[in-house]
């Protein structure tokens, strides 16, 4: 195997997904991903008959088995009609920004953030558009919400549910550790955008009685939440997540009501081939001895603590995207005196990190993408001046809570 030929490849394909495309080539991350993954075995640095030992199955899995489940929340009108009644509580753009962060923080803690994203952008900007009112800060406090939100819980993000497989900390004790930070986090939200927007958010008052009544499928939504009533319970009970999560996949498919083809074709299929081609793709470091070599260069003889392992964490979740960087950093982990500490480190840093740029998480590029088609344009740089300061001060409350109740502890 050649070290310096199997660093190339693999860093030509991060270059790749950190970027989102190549130049002269139509391609995006999944096929970026994919091609870097057939370099690697065409030049032989990985056996084609070894692949299957770099695949993840129980993350690819709860990645399948959480697809089922939102597609069917969504075919049933779940997060509309969810969005809609608590958006109408407010009655001031500093009540409306306090009621949009909280919904989305909480939904996007049991339910992954891109999903999130994709169904209340809409809505809010439905909602803003109405009442003439500027969408930006709603928008970016909908991306930062869903990123902070989603820190909470194993199933808030695909890296979390990597770190939940890879670790097997169980589910409350993941939410005992990390909640907190993901509510002071919404605050922080919060707080950030009304001083950021001052002329936005007046306390005038305004009416919402526009915002149209969202049509829903009463038995499917029904049946919809007892399966996620009854899949939270088994998360709780400390059954395996990605066990419990494929379990309530089949009840849902099991059904007279709704054809299979209607919840497949909500599916974002290439998320789960992106996956499947980044596990190989990473997992080519570590079995060529890339990964502990590039640590021992970096690192010497340290071992990783709090602050160093959310630093490098945030580094390389900017450079090549959070789950790249948690699949990079899982064996540094699993090599530290206290490595349950590190993984919820981890997973904190990588989410959090998120909402530094425009284009530092997934679901940013969804707010982004489905406000551009309606003329509403959230730069780069209007993002970022608020994301840098929103994540530089998450960060801080991350680390000095871990040192205090996990590092310690």
């Amino acid at each position: 195997m050649n070290f310096w030929l199997t660093l190339g490849i693999v860093l030509f394909t991060y270059i790749g997904i950190a970027l989102g495309y190549w130049p002269r080539l139509r391609a995006n991350r999944t096929t970026i991903t994919l091609m870097g993954a057939g370099l690697l075995i065409a030049t032989s640095q990985i056996a084609f008959k070894d692949i299957g030992q770099f695949l993840d199955l129980d993350t690819l899995i709860l990645l399948f088995s959480m697809m089922v489940i939102n597609a069917n929340l969504r075919i049933a009108g779940f997060f509309k009609l969810a969005g809609n009644a608590l958006l109408r509580v407010a009655r001031t753009p500093r009540a409306l920004l306090a009621v949009l962060i909280l919904v989305t923080g909480v939904l996007s803690a049991f339910f992954l953030n891109d999903t999130i994203c994709l169904m209340l952008t809409p809505l809010v900007l439905d909602l803003i558009l109405a009442t003439g009112r500027n969408p930006i800060p709603y928008l970016i406090g909908l991306a930062t919400a869903a990123n902070i939100g989603s820190t909470a819980t194993l199933t808030g993000n695909p890296q979390n549910m990597i770190i939940g497989v890879a670790s097997g900390i169980s589910y409350t004790h993941f939410a005992a550790s990390l909640a907190p930070i993901a509510l002071l986090g919404l605050g922080v939200v919060w707080i950030v955008l009304v001083l950021a927007y001052p002329k936005e958010f007046r306390t005038d008052p305004f009416s919402i009685h526009n915002l149209p009544t969202p049509r829903f499928h009463k038995p499917l939504l029904i049946k919809s939440l007892l399966v996620m009533a009854g899949l939270l319970v088994a998360f709780l009970i400390g059954m395996p997540i990605a066990k419990a999560a494929f379990l309530a996949a089949c009840i849902l498919l099991f059904t007279r009501r709704l054809k299979p083809e209607k919840v497949f074709a909500e599916f974002d299929w290439s998320i789960l081939v992106f996956f499947a081609a980044l596990f190989i793709v990473t997992g080519s470091l570590e079995k060529n001895g890339v990964t502990k070599e590039l640590f021992k260069l970096a690192l010497g003889t340290r071992e990783l603590n709090n602050l160093s392992l959310s630093t490098l964490t945030v580094v390389l979740s900017n450079l090549v995207s959070n789950v790249p960087a948690v699949l990079l950093l899982k064996p540094v982990v699993l090599g530290l005196g206290n490595p349950t500490a590190g993984w919820l480190t981890l997973a904190a840093a990588s989410t959090l990190a998120g909402n530094l740029t425009l284009l530092g998480s997934v679901a940013n590029l969804i707010v982004a993408e489905i406000a551009e088609r309606r003329r509403v344009h959230l730069s780069f740089w209007e993002y970022t001046r608020v994301g840098m300061l929103i994540t530089l001060i998450t960060l801080v409350i991350s680390t000095l809570w871990l040192q205090f109740f996990v590092w310690r502890g």
